[in-house]
């Protein structure tokens, strides 16, 4: 028994066995750690992945194309999504199967896909066995700590087809490399530049310490081959005209209070060190997790140290010399797409979405690279009074692996959102599909996804990055602020005419003046806004109360708790409300 394990833990190069069970380890890990994702997502009827909650609930219109008719935010989201994204979920409903269910199961085979390659990588970059299981560990526990592959968006889908290019890069597969970049284009299209740089650098080379063209004809064939694809897959981006306007750009946005501190869209800050260093969407070092991923910085630092004490560190001989050429090309491809997007922002998307994935693939692999060589050396000591602390250090670096699911009760992290109102989801599931309800509520985020139903508004659905539908959105915003908040009964009915709006969704506690200064996205809507707060304010002195706060008695056709829904029409035909 005790040799079976000396021969599983050895850091020897694999031989098939002992790659089939540390893949076979993966896997499980794998599997476990989605398990513990699952268990969230079906905790209750009404869960959803707060992301789902834009990118996934329109997609009922494949189950029934009645629903949602005429709605500018479920029009502008199947607008903007990639169309291999939007495959995969029309192939699902076309089975029959929930676009809200087949959004918890995709992150299980996402995972599973994306740490099976990760391990396939690592064995190319370092073929040690143990070392391509740390970093798969390491690769699965970061995205479960991060919001990417369970909202099952299109950014689920970079990580499986994103490491399946680099793998494919390193076997230098023509067919492999040309199906991935395809893939990239149809799922996450911002990542082909990225595949894209690491193809152009591949010709340049480092020669005794200055830079040089590759002389390998084969080499620009296999990256004119990939480079051919991404411009074939890219081009109908480049040609299409989107129906709701220009990508907004920086110098327009710097201007829009959406962009700074408590916006829906937050990418200024007025702290240049914070905007550029961990700037959630600005910046250049995401909040990585677990913190053991952060090992692999040390990793190259630590090389030259390393390979001059090579009795102490042996397995450091076995890195393959491709290793430091594709984190070097792959880290300036990164680099440079991010400086690019800053410098054309917005059209080229967020600036960190360029650097984080890639950070999160390289250091896990980084890492689990150094984590090996460490622990062989651990157990190779010696030198008899070092042993102890040798096997202390080894073992210590294993609990930090294996048990960082243990220790930290947030894992995984999913940002699952449970529907607290089954009752109000119900109740708008029994109107008409035509049905359109106007609300202020943070509750009408879950409508469209619950009841499907349209709403008028929601703050998740609040996106400026597209002017033709922002424009259109927030003017419905500071519409709805000042009808809701009228004592005017002629502008309640020209709101409710204008936007066809039969159900109101309110809150008793929504007029006060507390509740409008608690909600911070509603104050980039001004003047409605800071009118809304004076108006309250003056109401309290003068008793005149906003028609639709008068209505609730009158016109309620639902309540529950602090909640009430209104019927449109009996507010325009109740007179008694002038």
């Amino acid at each position: 028994m005790i040799d079976f394990c000396r021969y599983l833990l050895s850091t020897s190069p694999p031989t098939k066995a002992r790659e089939r069970f540390w893949l076979g380890l993966t896997v499980v890990f794998s599997l476990i750690y989605s398990l513990m994702a699952l268990e969230k997502a079906f905790d209750s009827s009404y869960v959803v992945q707060d992301d789902a909650r834009q990118h996934v609930f329109w997609m009922q219109r494949f189950l029934d194309p009645s629903l949602f008719p005429n709605d500018l935010i479920a029009d502008y989201f199947q607008t903007v999504a990639p169309s291999g994204y939007t495959t995969v979920y029309r192939l699902a409903a076309g089975w029959g199967i929930d676009p809200l269910f087949f959004s918890k199961l995709l992150p299980v085979a996402i995972a599973l896909v994306t740490t099976i390659y990760c391990f396939y990588c690592s064995l190319l970059l370092f073929p040690i066995a143990i070392a391509a299981f740390s970093s798969s560990l390491l690769l699965a526990q970061s995205f479960w700590m991060n919001f990417d592959v369970v909202s099952a968006t299109p950014r689920a889908f970079l990580y499986p087809i994103f490491i399946a290019f680099v793998y494919y890069f390193l076997r230098r597969s023509w067919l492999g490399i040309g199906g991935a970049i395809a893939l990239l284009g149809l799922f996450y299209p911002q990542y082909v530049f990225i595949a894209s740089g690491l193809l152009l650098l591949q010709v340049i080379e480092v020669e005794k310490g200055s830079l040089k063209l590759c002389k390998n004809w084969q080499t620009y064939r296999f990256c004119g081959w990939g480079l051919a694809i991404a411009f074939a897959v890219m081009l109908p981006y480049a040609l299409k005209t989107n129906v709701y306007g220009p990508v907004i750009d920086g110098s327009q946005a710097v201007n829009l209070p959406e962009f700074w501190a408590e916006g829906r869209a937050q990418f200024f800050n007025r702290n240049a060190f914070l905007f550029w260093t961990i700037g959630e969407r600005s910046g250049i070092l995401p909040p990585l997790l677990p913190p053991l991923i952060w090992l692999g910085v040390f990793l190259p630092f630590c090389l030259p140290r390393l390979r001059r004490s090579r009795d102490r560190f042996p397995l450091v001989s076995l890195i393959q010399p491709q290793t430091g050429g594709l984190f070097l090309r792959l880290g300036f491809s990164s680099f440079g797409m991010f400086v690019a997007a800053h410098l054309f922002l917005f059209k080229l998307h967020l600036p960190n979405r360029y650097i984080e994935h890639t950070w999160r693939f390289l250091l896990a692999i980084a890492s689990g690279i150094f984590i090996a060589i460490l622990w062989d050396a651990a157990f190779k000591i010696k030198v008899e009074k070092h042993q102890l602390w040798g096997r202390i250090a080894a073992i210590g670096l294993a609990i930090a692996l294996l048990g960082y699911p243990l220790y930290t009760p947030s894992f995984p992290r999913t940002n699952y959102r449970p529907g607290r109102l089954p009752e109000l989801y119900s109740f708008f599931q029994q109107q008409p599909k035509s049905s359109t309800i106007a609300s202020l509520s943070g509750e009408a985020n879950n409508l469209p996804t619950f009841s499907h139903r349209s709403i008028l508004v929601g703050r998740e659905y609040a996106i400026p990055y597209h002017l033709g539908y922002y424009r259109q959105f927030s003017q419905r915003i500071r519409d709805l602020i000042e009808a809701q908040y009228s004592p005017e009964l002629s502008v309640v009915k020209q709101f409710i005419d204008r936007y066809g709006v039969n159900f109101w969704l309110v809150e008793r506690s929504a007029f006060s003046p507390e509740y409008l200064e608690n909600q911070g996205w509603l104050h980039q809507y001004q003047p409605q806004t800071q009118q809304a707060i004076a108006d309250l304010r003056s109401s309290e002195a003068t008793v005149k109360v906003p028609v639709v706060a008068a209505a609730i008695d009158r016109c309620r056709v639902f309540e529950s708790g602090d909640f009430v829904v209104l019927d449109a029409r009996c507010i325009v035909g109740n007179p008694s409300l002038e």
